[in-house]
């Protein structure tokens, strides 16, 4: 990522940080507006706010949720789910 791109990304959590001030979000927006970056675009890397995510990717995330020892019995149960889920909703469409 480069530079210029952190920096819109700072100014544009800024604009949805609830400690910042009215005054402070105003200037973001004219920043933001200056550099001619849109305020609602994601930037890359941010597939997971967009709904752009892989489904392979999202399958390996889950499996290796189930074997990570680190991770709740609770979010392994849910990974489970989700690859079941997953898996039904594929064997359906074809």
């Amino acid at each position: 990522m480069s530079h210029s791109t952190r920096v819109s990304a700072g100014h544009k959590a800024a604009l949805h940080n609830p400690n910042v001030s009215d005054e402070t979000k105003q200037h973001e927006r004219e920043y933001l507006e200056n550099e001619g970056v849109d305020e609602t675009s994601t930037s890359h890397g941010s597939s997971h706010r967009s709904g752009n995510k892989d489904p392979k990717n999202v399958e390996r995330g889950y499996k290796a949720t189930t074997h990570n020892p680190n991770v709740s019995e609770d979010a392994k149960q849910h990974a489970k789910d989700e690859l079941e889920h997953n898996e039904k909703f594929h064997n359906y469409q074809h």
